[in-house]
């Protein structure tokens, strides 16, 4: 009786080629399944598509995971464009990078429905009472969880301090930080190349789960080798998608219309998300609710505790943005207030993930010629030790509307700062996801809004 391979055995066998609608499957499970942030979204990318599935080495992840590190936009959706191009050319890169986010651009437009169509009943605003605290934790968390990893000196913790400062209290424009830092960057890394120096992988590269369809030795394919024409090709195709929905919504409802300034500023916004979605939402803050006004400062905190529970990237947080917007103006007009909400989500979705498609395959076919060699940059690193003060800007942000609802003259809410204070346990002392912690509090919150009358 043959006996059957052992592991060790079975792991030296190459995998056989992928097929295209095998890997549309798995790219649309992996849409349903991408919780618990970039960092979950990566480790559940490397399991399947390194470990267990061998589709491409360790090496070659690492290595693409370096270049989308590198661009502003959501890096595990860019990830996950990169590896669906490698695979099966310009198609495989869009489906991988599509069905990324469709299913949570879904999920959030219902979630988003009933959160302006129900959130004044009672039991669901006790709900978003409960979470509004947790989400202020998570911020903090995630500003001392970037800090951690990118203040490394003097230099990077004053750029910290000076961009919190920049934006608290002189209410320094996002951009205009980013810029700052940027030029910081450059030139202090000329001056002093070791105060801005950063490592540019996010793991060890030397370990090998056997051998891979995509190996390090691999002979590069046509498609992944660089072409002037392609790339011309690529970037004027991109172009065009990003030039004719913006002419459409200009012709049809005139620039300054809701719909048309939402694409606009979601383009600029998602050229501007180095460090993450935490970093961005201060510059979708300032805009869409003190400059357009679309939604009020406690919409935004609970759009953000929708995000955080919805797979998909966490910059998703704009499709509820999209749809309350576009609801709550109606748009479209009082009787489709739906179709408004709806068509603002795609909208703002569209023109904040379509630049993370031109980046990849416009840029892909220049990075595999330069396997090996990438590096974070002065620049990069600047920035990234100032978005954590803009990220810790925001949890302050957070912090005063759910403490102090009513302004600084009305009441402190020490319920809201208990909620806020088990949340920070939870996340800091006892290890507990950011899922668990937003559905332990909104179950709070619920509890509290049922046993309140009793207590009156």
């Amino acid at each position: 009786m043959m006996q059957p391979k052992r592991p060790t055995e079975q792991a030296l066998v190459r995998p056989e080629p992928v097929a295209f609608w095998q890997a549309f499957i798995f790219w649309l499970k992996l849409g349903f399944i991408s919780f618990g942030g970039p960092a979950g979204q990566i480790a559940i990318m490397h399991q399947e598509l390194v470990e267990k599935r061998r589709w491409l080495s360790e090496r070659r992840f690492l290595h693409a995971l370096n270049y989308c590190m590198l661009l502003p936009g959501p890096e595990a959706q860019q990830l996950a464009i990169y590896i669906g191009w490698l695979m099966h050319k310009t198609w495989g890169g869009i489906i991988a990078g599509a069905l990324f986010v469709l299913p949570s651009l879904l999920i959030l437009i219902v979630l988003s429905w009933i959160y302006v169509a129900f959130g004044d009943v009672t039991w669901v605003a006790g709900v978003f009472y409960g979470i509004k605290p947790a989400v202020t934790a998570i911020v903090l968390q995630a500003a001392h969880r970037i800090g951690s990893r990118a203040l490394k000196n003097n230099l990077l913790w004053a750029l910290a301090g000076l961009s919190f400062l920049a934006i608290f209290t002189l209410q320094m424009p996002f951009p205009a930080i980013v810029v700052t830092a940027a030029l910081i960057g450059f030139f202090g890394g000329r001056i002093s190349p070791e105060t801005l120096k950063t490592g540019g992988s996010h793991g060890k590269s030397g370990q090998s789960f056997g051998p891979a369809l995509i190996d390090d030795d691999s002979a590069r394919p046509f498609h992944t080798q660089f072409r002037w024409s392609q790339f011309s090709l690529i970037v004027g195709v991109g172009a065009l998608l990003w030039a004719v929905p913006m002419a459409i919504l200009t012709v049809n409802y005139g620039w300054n219309h809701a719909l048309t300034q939402m694409g606009w500023f979601f383009t600029k916004a998602a050229l501007l998300t180095f460090g993450g979605a935490y970093a961005v939402l201060p510059y979708v803050y300032q805009g869409a609710v003190e400059h357009y006004q679309w939604l009020l400062p406690q919409q935004m905190i609970d759009g953000l505790a929708l995000g955080e529970t919805t797979p998909g990237p966490l910059i998703m947080v704009v499709t509820f943005v999209g749809f309350v917007a576009g609801w709550s103006q109606a748009l479209l007009g009082a009787d489709q207030l739906f179709i408004a909400g709806a068509a603002a989500a795609v909208v703002v979705t569209y023109f904040t993930f379509l630049p993370s498609f031109l980046f990849i395959l416009a840029g892909g076919p220049l990075v595999e010629s330069t396997r090996g060699n990438l590096n974070f940059t002065g620049p990069l690193t600047a920035i990234t030790a100032a978005v954590v003060g803009v990220i810790l800007n925001l949890a302050v942000f957070f912090a005063y509307h759910v403490f102090w609802p009513h302004g600084l003259s009305g009441q402190f809410d020490v319920v809201a700062a208990f909620i806020c204070l088990c949340a920070l346990l939870a996340l800091f002392r006892y290890k507990i996801g950011v899922i668990p912690v937003i559905a332990g509090s909104g179950g709070l919150g619920l509890l509290l809004v049922v046993v309140k009358p009793w207590l009156v």
